[in-house]
């Protein structure tokens, strides 16, 4: 077991194993349980059974992550949603998490009520995204900012959760 490991928080049940198993699958999700096991010490069954209560418990997915640029999406944007009368935040934040363009949503405080990242085909699907958003009811204003370039695409950090 690594030294830095992330230290369990209160009320969290995942412990040092749980947080290497994560880990390693997020370096390479075809890690074999085989190695795992060997790396940390722990028999195969060991991890068998905690990756099986990770995906049961919802705290890892198997997804195949592709480079979006790689396949097709050409245009992405953050797009701040101004929501009046306030109460129908809730329902607007539904209504746009149902959109397949929407990648990252948010609740905020602070200038605007939702943060939106989109990942669109090309600019006039972002277009037509945004003047989608733009006709719910609620949505009183959008300002978009396109990124030009994305530099880093990443899942979160594990050793972060670390405490000095």
């Amino acid at each position: 077991m690594e030294k830095n490991s992330p230290t369990v928080n209160a009320g969290n049940s995942l412990d040092e194993i749980d947080f290497a198993i994560i880990s390693f699958m997020q370096n390479d999700g075809r890690t074999s349980f085989t190695v795992i096991a060997e790396k940390l010490n722990v028999s195969i069954g060991t991890i068998r059974t905690r990756f099986n209560r990770l995906l049961e418990e919802n705290v890892i997915t198997i997804i195949g992550r592709v480079d979006p640029g790689k396949v097709g999406f050409r245009s992405y944007a953050h797009v701040a949603v101004y929501v009046r009368p306030a109460h129908l935040k809730e329902q607007v934040a539904q209504t746009i998490a149902l959109m397949p363009e929407v990648s990252f949503l948010a609740g905020t405080f602070g200038e605007y009520d939702l943060e939106v990242d989109v990942m669109c085909r090309d600019n006039d699907h972002l277009v037509d995204f945004v003047n989608k958003i733009s006709t719910i009811e609620g949505v009183f204003q959008t300002k978009t900012t396109i990124y030009f370039k994305v530099y880093k695409y990443a899942q979160p950090d594990l050793a972060l959760l670390e405490t000095k």
